[in-house]
Order: C-alpha cells, then structure tokens, then sequence
C-alpha cells in the first residue's frame, strides 16, 4: 500500500477561486493511495463556495467538505489537521484555497517525503504585499526570542507533515487558536524533529478579498506574545518521545 495523503484546505468566502484551487490541487491524489482525499473546510461563507464545491463533488470523487468547524481561518486549519489524523492519514498537506501557491511544486515535497518528518514551504518572494513579508520576519524573530528557534518562513501555508508528528503537537493548541501553523513549525523545530525548508512560489491572491487584514493581523499579534508566554511555560516542563 502507498502513504495516505490529505490534502487540506480552510475556505471562506472563496467563490470566485475555488472552483480552479480543486481542478488545480486535484490531481496531486493521482498515484497516491486511493483512501487519500482533498478536504475543504467551509463553514461560515456567505457566498456560493459550498454551492460550487457540491457540483464539484460529482466530478472529484476524492473531495470531501469539511463544515465541522469555526469560520476563522486558524480553527479550520486545526480541526483539518484533526479530521486528518483521524480518518488515518499518513501525510498531511496544507494548503489554502485563494490560489497563492502553485500545485506543480507540492511533488518536490512529495518525494523526499521519507526523509523528513515535515517539509515547509519558505517565502523568499510574496505577492501578497511588503507588510506580510515584514509581519512573517517579526514573527520569525519573536520565536527565536521566546522559543530559541531559526526558521525563516513559520507561516507558509504549504506544509507536508507526518501525521503522526503533528498528533504530538495539535492538541497542545487550543481548539479556535488563530495561528496554529505558527506553533507547529515552532514545535518542531523547538522538539527537533527531522524537517526542512525548501523555497516556494507566492502569488499574490487570484481574486476576492482576503478576511484577514492588517489590522486584524496586528490583533492576533498582540494576543500571541500572550499565549507564546504560555506555550514556552509548556514546553519547559513537556517532553516528547521521538517516534
């Protein structure tokens, strides 16, 4: 049997993308093994996201709606993660579903799959503006402060992770934490598990609007120096058995 592979998606609002993100990303089950799927989580739009990813449904038999979760980008991503490891998955690929990154790079990932327990994607260039790419260097920076690790891209939003890696690390988060992708590059860098980074493309958004804003950003940011406190607490008295 082949490894099991979910690839994973929030989406909000992505009416006018996500019909082309899932003709794009669909064919990255192609070889895999048949119990792999490529999961959508929508809940909250107000738009025809669900509508279109019924219809699609009917042509991708390996596409899964996922609505069991909150509207916010982040809830969505844990609860994926959660769904993922629960159906048991082998691998677990996130991405998102404003069509930013580029499907033809995800096999670079897929082939030195065995050699890592995660490979995440790094941003040398993104088109989605100077104030993210400052946003991700500050982030970058704070973690090395409070949690003594050197990643160069923490939020990149093209991850392949074992799954049995990230099931060490989810449940630590509360369930409608706002930046878990965040806290789980830095857990495994801080635990030192066996990843890497390897460079990525970044358009900037396809169309629509994106819901998180800058001020929003500047939000999450203040009550994350809060629950980085926290989570540094934890992890001086948590130890984690190597697998």
């Amino acid at each position: 049997m082949s490894d099991i592979l979910y690839v994973v998606m929030p989406a909000y609002n992505e009416e006018e993308n996500i019909k082309s993100v899932v003709d794009d990303w669909y064919p990255v089950l192609d070889g895999k093994d048949d119990a792999s799927r490529l999961v959508i989580a929508d809940s909250g739009s107000t738009d025809k996201t669900h509508e279109y990813l019924l219809e699609m449904q009917k042509t991708h038999p390996q596409l899964e709606i996922f609505t069991d979760c909150e509207k916010q980008h982040g809830p969505k991503v844990i609860a994926l993660y959660d769904y993922a490891i629960k159906q048991g998955a082998d691998f677990i690929f996130q991405t998102d579903s404003d069509g930013q990154t580029n499907p033809a790079e995800f096999d670079a990932f897929w082939q030195i799959r065995s050699d890592y327990t995660g490979i995440f994607g790094e941003r040398p260039v993104r088109g989605d503006g100077k104030d993210r790419a400052f946003v991700e260097k500050v982030v970058c920076l704070l973690l090395k402060v409070f949690f003594g690790v050197n990643v160069p891209d923490a939020n990149a939003p093209f991850r392949l992770m074992r799954c049995d890696s990230v099931k060490k690390y989810l449940y630590k988060l509360p369930r409608n934490y706002n930046i878990p992708n965040i806290m789980i590059t830095t857990y495994f860098a801080h635990y030192k598990e066996k990843l890497t980074f390897k460079e990525i493309s970044f358009k900037p958004r396809q169309a629509g609007t994106n819901s998180i804003n800058i001020i929003k950003i500047v939000k999450i940011g203040w009550q994350a120096l809060s629950d980085f406190r926290s989570f540094k607490k934890d992890m001086k008295y948590t130890k984690i058995t190597k697998q």
